[in-house]
């Protein structure tokens, strides 16, 4: 039984890649220039008109973009999953988890390759592999648990509540700004960044940048918070989604 669950969930995340590529004329070079151009629209405001970017501001802009993209689209891709195949649940008895899986192992597919390119462009600019690149499977996992949670979570409810993805929406761009994505937490006032400092995601740029572009080691006793927060969310997110799968089929009617 849990054989065939793995290959349906491996052949459902080959298809579900190769829906998107086909889907698109641009095809993987689409998941290349959405975050590109995301970067040169912050680049061109931070940097060139606001001048607050600072020094190295495209690579720590770019590393900050990349895993956001990611951690952003295995939240809302996993959690539009189960809304978005409500016929098919009704259709065919497969396990209701299957769905934000695929997603979510599809984004982190696709962000395996933008990551490749990434590597590529700062050893390019100056900032070349270190010792403490072994520290990024461990940085990567705390990341998928902490967005895999989330999509979880949001796959559970937006069914029964579909315009919720609209707020969903709303709120991860204020996250996305609040994150530190395309700024230094350096600039905020000390009052506020420790009120900053308390977002998982911060934790998770600051390991990545730290990581990449400075040779520093994560901060551990951080890191294990993240991670036992994410596991607390995906826990949740798990069970609720068990808890509602009956209700699902009769949604679709």
């Amino acid at each position: 039984m849990h054989q065939h669950l793995i290959e349906l969930i491996r052949f459902s995340t080959y298809a579900e890649l190769r829906a998107e590529r086909e889907r698109s004329y641009l095809g993987l070079i689409w998941w290349v220039a959405e975050p590109a151009m995301m970067m040169g629209a912050f680049w061109l405001v931070f940097d060139l008109i606001l001048k607050t970017g600072g020094p190295d501001y495209v690579p720590f802009l770019l590393v900050g973009l990349t895993l956001w993209q990611w951690m952003k689209s295995c939240i809302t891709h996993g959690g539009y999953s189960i809304w978005g195949n409500l016929g098919l649940i009704r259709q065919v008895r497969i396990p209701v988890l299957v769905f934000p899986l695929v997603q979510i192992f599809a984004d982190t597919i696709k962000f395996l390759y933008i990551f490749a390119l990434l590597l590529v462009i700062l050893w390019l600019a100056g900032f070349p592999p270190n010792i403490t690149y072994l520290a990024l499977p461990v940085v990567f996992v705390v990341t998928l648990l902490f967005s895999a949670g989330g999509g979880f979570l949001m796959s559970a409810v937006i069914p029964l509540i579909p315009d919720l993805r609209f707020v969903i929406e709303q709120i991860l761009t204020m996250v996305m700004f609040l994150s530190g994505v395309v700024f230094a937490l350096d600039a905020v006032p000390p009052p506020l960044r420790d009120w900053f400092a308390l977002n998982p995601v911060v934790t998770l740029l600051d390991a990545t940048r730290g990581i990449l572009m400075h040779g520093q080691w994560p901060d551990w006793i951080a890191l294990l918070k993240v991670t036992l927060v994410s596991l607390v969310i995906l826990a949740i997110g798990v069970g609720v989604v068990l808890r509602l799968a009956p209700r699902y089929p009769k949604l679709a009617a």
